[in-house]
């Protein structure tokens, strides 16, 4: 999509009509967007490579108020491990904009001083020297 990904797509749908069921058919099927997607509230999640009798049984079975979820991407996002916590994440997710600390904490309605302490913890888990490392590394692992 030219403007935005099936994620900003799913999520305007779902602020903008609850009851929807949404099934996102995305290229990038990782455990990471899997995640994300289920946060929004997507209730079902294929990758676009998928079978097309798989996907019309996704169908039917999120329009009949069921969940579908490839098996092969949920038992990833099972294992896979995320060393940051939520916060962690959250602070990245708008240091990646740019964002600096008092910007962040204003934002996220924390103090400027926790903005730090978790953007220290978060670049100590990736192993970066910077915040805008961080969050590329947390993005390129999909963690973001």
């Amino acid at each position: 999509m030219p403007e935005r990904d099936g994620l900003d797509v799913a999520g305007h749908i779902l602020s903008t009509s609850p009851g929807h069921a949404v099934l996102l058919l995305t290229r990038h099927a990782r455990p990471g967007t899997l995640r994300k997607a289920l946060r929004l509230g997507v209730r079902g999640f294929l990758g676009k490579d998928a079978d097309p009798a798989l996907i019309a049984a996704a169908i039917v079975e999120v329009a009949a108020g069921g969940r579908y979820v490839d098996a092969t991407i949920s038992a990833q996002a099972l294992i896979s491990d995320i060393p940051l916590t939520e916060r962690e994440t959250d602070v990245l997710r708008v240091a990646s904009d740019g964002y600096s600390v008092q910007d962040i904490a204003r934002i996220l309605h924390l103090a400027p001083g926790t903005v730090k302490n978790y953007l220290s913890s978060a670049i100590g888990k990736t192993h970066t020297t910077t915040r805008h490392d961080a969050a590329r590394y947390a993005r390129e692992h999909d963690w973001l």
